[in-house]
């Protein structure tokens, strides 16, 4: 049975809207205004060609410092053809599915758009690949975000020309077999479609989607295991209060010290009378902290929103003004910038997060030190932490900014890049990292919470609990402590908790 689908239009993809498709798995079509918009734009360009004895970058001339040498017209589709197997060099890890099938839901979306002179049956094939799981082998380097990402699109494409590998129902195979098994000629590449596949951002626009998926939920995650962390440690709530933030009114400030108070309400814990007037800057300065990373996520939300709704292919085509451009929206740099801010910003939220659970296990304000009732014989939370830290000091390596490097390339005409694939997929290891670090807190402050009863934590902390306490136990002696590490990462990967 076919499954719900989402039309392509030249409306705006939001977050929400990707997150329906991925999660959903609707099945992709092309409106009737895309094909039409598509279809003008390829019937002008090929109008122009036959008029026209004229170089036109990409179009009948090589590529990048090739650019002054001029293409029969009887060669134009080889000319494409042998751009996709030239660029085609990308190498390392694979990319994640999500990441495969996004590429293509972005490259789609903006080939549709009808400045890129494409034909209507090529956009047609990448939905199908989409449509029908069959993912491209993506791999994570080669890209310079520069002349967009040449090496991982040309990758991602191989498959059209019927060439290359594909992941296709737990198997990775050849891409003429699956192909052949369902019947798909290889498409022929007309003039220019060769850039229009190749030149753009979408490997590196597709991670920040990614990344940023993750990060919507891990800084509302970091927000209700700080809170758990905040009574276990019988921290106090006078740093949340809505005056402290009124006087320096930054909205993420503003709107974490609101989440704590609500996250916090009724709790026997944190109203009980105090004997210390201070905690530590690591739950005292939590809305400084998380709310400032909330306004960086927000910022570069922002910008990847704005750039996978753009075309960024090159040269592009404007029917209605008669021309075609050669410009640099293929240039990776506010995607460099944003995702290197987004690495180092999520790196902080892990920061911070280490050291509560530092102090959780220190023995101090009556908790038993590393949190076992017999410690010596029991080295308890002991080593949860070490994990932590080396994890922490690794995001302090990967949030080094990949924006600040360039590298010149095709004998100098791509004088400057921007290294926004770098910059992609370091800000991914960042947050799955991040992940890693917030269980481990969660993992310490549950233990720790135990140790406050019979008093209790506030109503929806308590049905935190309850939930997480059907995955992973209390633990009275030491046991094999990565499996119940590894089942709180599942517990929050899940998002079960996040509506």
């Amino acid at each position: 049975m076919k499954r719900d689908v989402f039309l392509i239009t030249p409306e705006k993809l939001t977050f929400e809207l990707i997150e329906n498709i991925l999660s959903k798995h609707l099945w992709l079509e092309l409106s009737d205004e895309s094909c039409t918009r598509i279809e003008k734009s390829k019937a002008w360009l090929d109008k122009k060609i036959a008029e026209s004895d004229s170089p036109i970058y990409g179009i009948n001339t090589g590529f990048g410092a090739l650019c002054d040498i001029e293409i029969s017209k009887d060669d134009l589709s080889k000319l494409q053809e042998n751009l996709v197997l030239s660029h085609a060099c990308n190498l390392g890890p694979e990319v994640p599915a999500d990441v495969v099938r996004l590429m293509l839901l972005l490259k789609a979306h903006a080939l549709a758009k009808g400045n890129s002179a494409v034909q209507r049956t090529t956009v047609q094939r990448i939905l199908d690949l989409y449509n029908e799981d069959i993912l491209p082998v993506v791999c994570e380097q080669g890209s310079l975000g520069a002349s967009g990402d040449l090496a991982p699109l040309a990758m991602l494409f191989l498959p059209l020309l019927g060439l290359g590998e594909v992941n296709y129902k737990g198997r990775r195979r050849y891409a003429d077999e699956v192909l052949a098994e369902k019947g798909w000629e290889p498409v022929k590449l007309g003039a220019k479609e060769g850039l229009a596949l190749l030149n753009g951002t979408q490997f590196m626009s597709a991670h920040g989607v990614f990344t940023l998926l993750k990060a919507f939920k891990i800084v509302k995650y970091a927000d209700i295991i700080g809170a758990l962390s905040l009574d276990a440690y019988d921290g106090l709530l006078e740093p949340f209060m809505a005056q402290v933030q009124e006087i320096r009114p930054h909205a993420g400030q503003i709107e974490t010290a609101a989440n704590f108070r609500f996250l916090l309400e009724g709790s026997e814990l944190i109203s009980r009378r105090k004997k210390h007037v201070q905690d530590p800057y690591s739950f005292r300065c939590i809305p400084q902290v998380h709310g400032a990373v909330k306004d960086a996520v927000k910022y570069v939300s922002s910008v990847i929103e704005t750039e996978i709704n753009s075309v960024t292919d090159n040269p592009t085509v404007f029917p209605d003004d008669d021309l075609i451009v050669s410009g640099g929206n293929f240039h990776g740099e506010p995607l460099a910038l944003s995702l290197d801010f987004l690495a180092i910003a999520l790196s902080e939220l892990g920061s911070i997060s280490e050291r509560r659970t530092y102090r959780l296990i220190s023995g101090e304000r009556g908790l038993p030190e590393f949190l076992v009732a017999n410690p010596g014989l029991n080295s308890g939370f002991m080593i949860p932490q070490y994990a932590a830290a080396s994890i922490v000091s690794q995001n302090k390596q990967l949030s080094t900014p990949a924006s600040v490097d360039s590298i010149p390339s095709s004998n100098e005409q791509e004088d400057h890049v921007s290294m926004g694939a770098n910059a992609a997929t370091k800000a991914l290891k960042v947050v799955d990292n991040v992940y890693k670090i917030l269980a481990i807190e969660l993992f310490n402050a549950a233990q720790a919470l135990e140790f406050r009863r019979p008093l209790k934590t506030s109503e929806f902390l308590e049905e935190f609990m309850n939930q997480y306490r059907a995955r992973v136990d209390f633990v009275d002696e030491d046991t094999l402590m990565y499996r119940w590490i590894n089942e709180t990462i599942d517990f929050l990967e899940s998002g079960r908790l996040i509506e």
